[in-house]
C-alpha cells in the first residue's frame, strides 16, 4: 500500500516552492503517493501583499533569497503588486485534478509566479499556462469564467482550515505525522521511512479467479 503524503500550500508562498525540491528527492524510488492541498493565505477580500514594502524585502533578502541560494533554486520576489488572490488559480487546479494533471498544474503555477513574475490571478495568463501542460484552454478558460469549480474549491479549503487545522504553509501530512514549515530531504525521508513501517503488509493473495471452464 503506498503511503499517502499531503502537501497543503498556496500559489503565493515562496517556502511552498522552495519545499518542492527536497520532497521530491525525498520521494525518489518509494511508494509513496502525493497529494497537493489548496490553503489560501490571504483570501478574499483579506488584503494581498506588495512587493515593494519594506517588511517583506527585508523577509526575503533575510530568509527566501538565502534558503533558495542554498538549495539551487532560481526564485525572485514577484514585481506584481498587490499580489494576486489564488483563488482562480486553484479552481483550476481542481480540474486539472480531474484530468489527471494535478502535480504538473501545481509545479506550473509556483514556477509561473515565482520565476516568470506571472499575474496568476488573471484567468488569461492562467488559461495560457493550463494549455501549456496540455490542458484544453477553451476548456479551461470557460471553468473559469463560470467559477464551475467554485463549490470544490470551498469544500478544499473547508477541509483544509477546519479539519486538517492547517495554520501555516507549507505543511506535509506524511501517513500520521504533520510537519509545517519547510523541511531538509534526510527530515522527510526520516519520516517517510518511520511511517512506511506503520503500514499493514500487502499480503492479500492477488490475482485469484474462478474461469469458464470450472476451474478456481
Amino acid at each position: 500500500m503506498s503511503l499517502k503524503i499531503k502537501v497543503y500550500s498556496d500559489y503565493v508562498c515562496p517556502f511552498c516552492f522552495l519545499a518542492e525540491k527536497p520532497l521530491e528527492e525525498a520521494v525518489k524510488g518509494k511508494d509513496v503517493e502525493i497529494e497537493w492541498m489548496p490553503f489560501e493565505l490571504r483570501p478574499e477580500p483579506n488584503r494581498t501583499l506588495r512587493p515593494e514594502e519594506d517588511y517583506l524585502q527585508t523577509t526575503w533578502k533575510q530568509s527566501v533569497y538565502p534558503m533558495a541560494e542554498r538549495m539551487g533554486v532560481k526564485i525572485v520576489l514577484p514585481n506584481v503588486s498587490p499580489q494576486p488572490y489564488t483563488h482562480l488559480a486553484f479552481e483550476g487546479f481542481q480540474y486539472a485534478k480531474e484530468k489527471g494533471k494535478a502535480n504538473e498544474y501545481n509545479d506550473r503555477m509556483l514556477r509561473a509566479f515565482f520565476q516568470e513574475e506571472k499575474n496568476i490571478g488573471e484567468i488569461g495568463v492562467l488559461t495560457d499556462l493550463a494549455g501549456e501542460i496540455g490542458l484544453d484552454k477553451e476548456e479551461f478558460s470557460n471553468i473559469l469564467e463560470t467559477r464551475k469549480y467554485k463549490d470544490v474549491h470551498q469544500k478544499a479549503l473547508d477541509h483544509a482550515y477546519k479539519q486538517a487545522e492547517i495554520q501555516a504553509v507549507p505543511t506535509f501530512v506524511i501517513g500520521d505525522t504533520k510537519i509545517s514549515g519547510i523541511v531538509s530531504k534526510e527530515r522527510l525521508e526520516k519520516v517517510i521511512e518511520e511511517e512506511m513501517k506503520k503500514q499493514p503488509p500487502d499480503d492479500f493473495p492477488q490475482g485469484l479467479t474462478c474461469g469458464i471452464d470450472g476451474f478456481c
